[in-house]
């Protein structure tokens, strides 16, 4: 699951977490997985390090993992997938400030032109993030192509991909993190 924003932390913060397993048509049936909060703080956590935690629920556990890296910004990631000439497997991936860890954003078929979702990544300023896009028939015949974006405070940057199975066209904003608190 992708990360689903940055936190400006000043203090302890309080995330809450509410996770269902879609298992009927109505919301009201889906089982409860994980209801429930942390409060996280930066004390004991190290810049740029990766920490995970395991939240045990009513239905099974999830996994956690978060990480601390000051001066950092906001990178919303838009793609748009265009002239689709036949059905085709997507994944798409991320690295972010130098940590090691790849995060997966995406990975399935596309068959005809569509928008991902929105990503949102936190990256410290004036390092990269590298997107890894992996584009094929099936699993085993993919080729692989990487872009890096310079994190900066504003603006936006465009890059559009061809590829044999469609364009893709990918727009990476920039942006400072909020507040912790609204002032």
């Amino acid at each position: 699951m992708a990360p689903k924003r940055g936190i400006n932390l000043d203090s302890d913060t309080l995330i809450e977490y509410d996770m269902k397993i879609k298992t009927a048509e109505h919301e009201k049936d889906d089982l409860q997985l994980i209801d429930s909060a942390s409060i996280i703080g930066i004390m004991g956590t190290f810049n740029w390090s990766v920490f995970t935690s395991r939240i045990i629920g009513d239905c099974g556990a999830i996994d956690i993992s978060a990480s601390r890296l000051d001066l950092a910004v906001e990178a919303t990631i838009e793609v748009l997938v265009s002239e689709v000439q036949g059905s085709f497997r997507l994944c798409l991936g991320c690295f972010t400030s130098g940590l090691h860890k790849e995060i997966r954003l995406f990975d399935g078929t596309i068959d005809e032109p569509r928008s991902l979702k929105r990503y949102v990544i936190a990256v410290v300023m004036g390092t990269q993030l590298d997107l890894k896009f992996k584009v094929g028939a099936g699993y085993s015949s993919t080729s692989e192509r990487c872009y890096s974006f310079t994190a900066h405070d504003h603006g936006h940057v465009d890059q559009l991909i061809e590829t044999d199975f469609a364009s893709i066209a990918v727009k990476v904003t920039w942006s400072v993190l909020p507040p912790a608190w609204p002032i």
